[in-house]
């Protein structure tokens, strides 16, 4: 195994370690959705986790593994959600936090960064972009860099969720997750073949930003230059310890279209009353496309986060679904 790369136990301490400081979000299912899909779904709701996304367990596992005498300040890059949650984290255990942020990020994440308290550095969009900015931060402030998914400490505290759910839910066929760098499938592979060996876990993507299917198609990590899509949390790519875990744990690789992605965010509205975010939507599309699992099957998908831009959603704006 690569070094660094994280094992189920660090999974496990993760989830003992976060348990008094994260919601245990609810696990929730509709006969409506189901019929449409043909499958049983069950959904890990980290849409209602603080900060509004999954990415609260893995900032939450690191921070409190940092002594703030020793490292009061923390640094990372981000398209919203991690930066938001490493924001929280950090607050909470008395940490400065900055987080370097592309300009044409979702505008409420922006803003959610900004009220958890962290110093905001905008860059240009592209992880390269990101990761220079933070670089030339690094070069004069000594800060603690926690990548927003290239980092076992992250991939260990992301699959506390899925721990979670396949301990309530425990005969599923497949478990999902959208794919962005690959914190959360990583954890979620590790945690899933653990508990249950004999099930599927299949990531999800956008086709406007599939590196991690080509990734997995290919055997070696690929990059889309310019990610194109709504699921502006998908628009990294592939970290160097989550393709090791996406080679050696993960099932499956599938995408959507941009339509199937907005389509799914209005039929989990409709049927749960839960508004998730684009990137959430992703696995739920591929479930309505049926392409996770077979009928009648179990199915485990873990909604990654709710915090939806209402200017910019099409369906809630009134416009047509994109095609």
């Amino acid at each position: 195994m690569t070094a660094g790369v994280p094992q189920f136990a660090d999974v496990v301490a993760a989830a003992s370690r976060i348990a008094p400081h994260v919601v245990r979000t609810p696990v929730m299912r509709s006969d409506t959705f189901d019929a449409r899909c043909g499958r049983r779904v069950y959904f890990k709701c980290e849409n209602l986790q603080t900060g509004g996304a999954f990415k609260f367990r893995g900032a939450t596992n690191v921070v409190l593994q940092l002594d703030p005498q020793r490292t009061p300040l923390v640094i990372t890059h981000s398209s919203g959600n991690h930066g938001n949650a490493l924001a929280l984290a950090a607050r909470a255990r008395g940490l400065r936090a900055i987080v370097v942020v592309p300009r044409d990020s979702a505008r409420t994440k922006i803003a959610a960064i900004e009220a958890a308290g962290a110093r905001l550095e905008l860059c240009e969009p592209g992880l390269p972009a990101r990761e220079q900015r933070v670089a030339e931060i690094l070069a004069s402030e000594p800060a603690e860099l926690v990548h927003p998914f290239d980092d076992e400490r992250i991939i260990a505290g992301q699959g506390t969720a899925a721990l979670e759910l396949l301990t309530e839910i425990t005969a599923l066929d497949v478990v999902s997750t959208p794919v962005g760098g690959g914190g959360l499938i990583g954890g979620t592979a590790l945690a899933a073949k653990a508990m249950q060996p004999g099930i599927r876990v299949v990531g999800a993507e956008p086709e406007q930003a599939d590196d991690s299917y080509q990734s997995f198609r290919s055997g070696e990590r690929r990059a889309v230059r310019t990610p194109d899509t709504i699921a502006d949390g998908l628009r990294g790519f592939i970290g160097v310890r989550n393709f090791v875990l996406l080679r050696s744990h993960v099932d499956d690789m599938v995408t959507v279209t941009e339509a199937e992605i907005v389509a799914a965010m209005r039929i989990v509205l409709g049927d749960l009353k839960l508004l998730i975010e684009p990137s959430a939507a992703v696995p739920v599309a591929a479930a309505l496309a049926g392409k996770l699992g077979q009928q009648g099957q179990r199915v485990g998908i873990v909604l990654s986060g709710g915090n939806v831009d209402l200017e910019r959603c099409p369906f809630l704006r009134g416009e047509r679904i994109p095609s």
